[in-house]
């Protein structure tokens, strides 16, 4: 395997001008040192392609495991390092401000390990199934496995989305494994046991235990935070309620109920629309906890109630 096309190219200007219409200050740090990262190492190797690529034969007959750390971070050409360095732009914008910049790293940096892992392993897998040694001889290179295990975070993170692939819309739930099927039929030449090891990985960070064997690892370390949640904010205490009574601190998360600040906007204009056809503009009935207020269920004996309060107002 040797390396098309080095150094500065129609790709890597293309890239880079993509970099520039985003903008370096709305790239968030670890996407931004990612990018850098892959870009460097495509001018500047670590070593030949023939000694980054991972396969079963070198990583396991031969022991070569530090391909594990090189083949994702190097690139067959300036075309392979555009397409996945531009998806690598628009995936890591939306989930490093969705997971913050320290556990988005620390995702980035187990997934690139342990799709090499997974990859050797479907690749043994085949020798062993279709009885051809040929596929110990696989050998791949590229930041596409990660990418497809991030694409399953997005989706994860972002339900109910259509995306487009070839032009037709497919749910985001699907779309991966759709998307997967195309990049083979289209480009034969590309690792299908690669991109199938990315998802996956993201698979058993979703839905499997991978998540929670990160979080346990990363307990002990106290510049961690719990993932999908931001650091706890609270005073002391809350507000004063009728009973005088002190309420346990609750953290900010527990106030939002885990919404978007869109659907946080989208709750409160229905809440306050629920309020104003009851009275609660009006009246104080009973205060509420801050945060956003979720409508219980109407009941017969809630429904006497608001009736008789609109004859009261009358």
């Amino acid at each position: 395997m040797e390396r098309r096309q080095r150094g500065i190219s129609a790709g890597l200007l293309l890239l880079l001008y993509q970099i520039s219409q985003v903008g370096l200050q709305n790239i968030p740090s670890v996407t931004l040192g990612v990018l850098v990262l892959n870009i460097f190492l495509f001018l500047n190797p670590l070593r030949p392609l023939s000694e980054a690529c991972l396969s079963v034969n070198e990583a396991v007959h031969r022991k070569n495991w530090q391909r594990l750390l090189l083949a994702p971070f190097h690139h067959a050409d300036d075309w392979h390092l555009y397409y996945n360095m531009i998806s690598m732009l628009w995936k890591g914008i939306m989930l490093e401000r969705k997971l913050k910049s320290i556990w988005f790293a620390y995702i980035i940096a187990v997934f690139s390990v342990l799709i090499g892992v997974v990859y050797v392993v479907l690749e043994f897998l085949l020798v062993i199934i279709l009885d051809d040694p040929s596929y110990e001889m696989n050998c791949g290179v590229g930041f596409s496995g990660v990418l497809f295990a991030l694409k399953v975070l997005n989706n994860h993170y972002n339900p109910g989305r259509v995306s487009r692939v070839l032009g037709l819309p497919i749910s985001s739930k699907y779309a991966c494994w759709v998307e997967l099927l195309a990049i083979h039929f289209i480009s034969p030449g590309t690792s299908f046991a690669g991109h199938l090891s990315g998802i996956l990985v993201g698979l058993m960070y979703t839905m499997g235990p991978l998540k929670k064997i990160m979080q346990a690892c990363a307990a002990g370390i106290s510049f961690f935070t719990e993932p999908d949640r931001p650091r706890d904010y609270y005073t002391e205490y809350y507000g004063y309620y009728p009973d005088f009574q002190y309420r346990t601190p609750r953290s900010y998360f527990d106030y939002t109920g885990g919404l978007t600040e869109e659907e946080q906007l989208e709750r409160a204009v229905l809440n306050s629309l629920n309020e104003r056809d009851f009275g609660g503009g009006t009246h104080n009935y009973g205060q509420r906890p801050y945060g956003f207020w979720f409508p219980p269920e109407n009941s017969e004996e809630d429904m006497r109630r608001r009736r008789l309060r609109r004859f009261d107002r009358r």
